[in-house]
């Protein structure tokens, strides 16, 4: 038996003078680049052995390239404080870099396609050729905003879509999905925490100095947005992942996948109360009250409407926790004579008469307060949309907003139908109640803030989609159909 105190420890082998000078010439070296090229180029001079890690596995499994983009979701426009580039252009690479994988990794081999030949690619299909249309649209002034805005509207929903149906192909892969997400949920939730206790820091506060104070200080309060774009998404999005975690935790046996998805709801309703969005409490209202509907029980379903209708009542007819700011701004949520509210009802009317004569609307990236960057001078530029469903209406018209629409209810209905009659594996029909719920609340929500269209939320839906339309595939067979795979 080997004498523990002759066990060689890492500490050790630092002991080394090989080890040791190799550790003090990485050390010299970083302090030399910082030194001479400043902060953020030595940075990423020093995660390069990182990002060339990550390309290989990427190309050994692209699966890894649609995780990552998920994983950039949540941080890039985060990320946009602290680096002075276009971070937006990594979720582009990262998703064009997976397809190449795909090519390069069945290199020798036919790629199949036929994973991907499904109503959900056919409608991903159908929403990009219209955004692409939009290209002609004779009120379009501006190529690079329609380039900028066609990205968010059409073209990650297609190559997302696509990349789920080809690369999540079994329920450990959906498992995995979920999991990152709900891990992604938390950091955003203690990064918004933090924000909350602790306060912002200098890039923060600078982010804030140029502008953004004046919608996120309110009567000299933050409103929390952690490193999402704002917010309004912050709140949206950590009420979104709240639901699906909260089903997940009432469907789940293990103890300790539990106690990771109650933390996961905990946490983003937590976070949803520090945003002081208002209408994100739509997300767990209809969310919820669409899982309580798929579940088909009677019991389960009375029960649960009813703690949504107490729920309705304490925040629209008491004014029990009056003196708590988060309650205090979510009450007004309900409140039909809310100053806010009424201006984005006048907004809707001017909108109203200017598209009464456009039925393709503006054209795409020319609509609301980021259209100032290409159209300062538009008259859409100037007039804020907040709705996800008012900005599809001002850039494609009334054709583009109906489209969109139908795009949305065909995907909730059909994957309900699925659910309440075709799924006959328990625990994935769970799971697709879970998705399902929580694309119901966010739909429900981006009526009053850009919700579906912005990362993280987009992606995490758009991978949704795929999964609920290709819920088949992952199904449990009946004992019919294994005998005849037996035989």
């Amino acid at each position: 038996m080997k004498n523990t105190f002759e066990i060689s420890t890492g500490s050790d082998r630092i002991k080394s003078p090989v080890n040791l000078l190799f550790l003090l010439s990485l050390l010299l070296f970083s302090a030399i680049l910082i030194g001479k090229l400043g902060f953020t180029i030595s940075i990423g001079l020093l995660v390069l052995p990182f990002v060339l890690a990550l390309f290989y596995l990427i190309f050994i499994y692209p699966v890894v390239g649609l995780y990552t983009a998920l994983f950039f979701g949540f941080s890039i426009l985060g990320l946009s404080r602290y680096v002075d580039f276009q971070v937006g252009l990594l979720m582009d690479g990262i998703l064009i870099l997976t397809f190449m994988a795909i090519f390069f990794n069945r290199f020798y081999h036919k790629i199949d396609w036929k994973p991907a030949k499904k109503d959900i690619t056919l409608l991903a299909v159908i929403w990009f050729g219209y955004s692409i249309f939009e290209f002609f649209n004779p009120e379009s002034r501006s190529v690079a905003a329609w380039f900028s805005g066609i990205r968010g509207i059409s073209l990650y929903m297609l190559l997302i879509v696509v990349l789920t149906l080809l690369l999540i192909d079994n329920k450990r892969k959906i498992n995995f999905f979920l999991y990152l997400w709900g891990v992604l949920s938390l950091l955003v939730s203690l990064k918004g925490i933090e924000q909350h206790f602790l306060g912002v820091d200098r890039f923060e506060q600078a982010w804030l100095n140029e502008g953004a104070a004046q919608t996120h200080v309110i009567f000299g309060s933050l409103r929390i947005f952690s490193f999402l774009s704002d917010a309004g998404q912050f709140g949206a999005n950590q009420a979104y992942s709240a639901v699906v975690a909260i089903i997940l935790f009432m469907e789940e046996k293990n103890w300790w996948k539990k106690a990771f998805f109650i933390t996961v709801a905990f946490l983003g309703l937590y976070g949803m109360l520090l945003s002081g969005t208002r209408g994100a409490i739509s997300i767990p209202l209809a969310g919820m009250g669409t899982y309580f509907i798929l579940k088909k029980n009677k019991f389960v379903m009375i029960s649960g409407l009813s703690m949504l209708v107490i729920i309705f009542v304490f925040l629209k007819f008491t004014n029990i926790g009056q003196g708590n700011e988060q309650i205090r701004r979510m009450r007004t949520a309900f409140d039909l004579n809310n100053p806010s509210l009424q201006v984005r009802l006048d907004n809707q009317r001017i909108l109203s008469a200017y598209l009464s004569t456009r039925p393709f609307g503006g054209g795409i990236g020319h609509a609301g307060v980021k259209a100032k960057k290409y159209v300062p001078n538009g008259f859409l530029s100037n007039i804020a949309t907040d709705s996800w469903y008012v900005l599809i209406w001002a850039e494609e018209g009334i054709v583009g907003l109906l489209l969109h629409l139908f795009i949305l209810f065909y995907i909730v209905i059909k994957s309900s139908h699925r659910i309440l009659y075709k799924i006959r594996d328990p625990i994935l029909k769970n799971k697709m109640i879970a998705l399902v719920a929580g694309l119901v609340g966010v739909m429900v929500a981006s009526y009053g803030n850009a919700v579906l269209g912005t990362f993280p939320t987009s992606i995490t839906i758009y991978i949704s989609m795929a999964l609920l339309l290709s819920s088949e595939k992952f199904d449990t067979p009946l004992e019919t159909d294994l005998k005849k795979i037996e035989h």
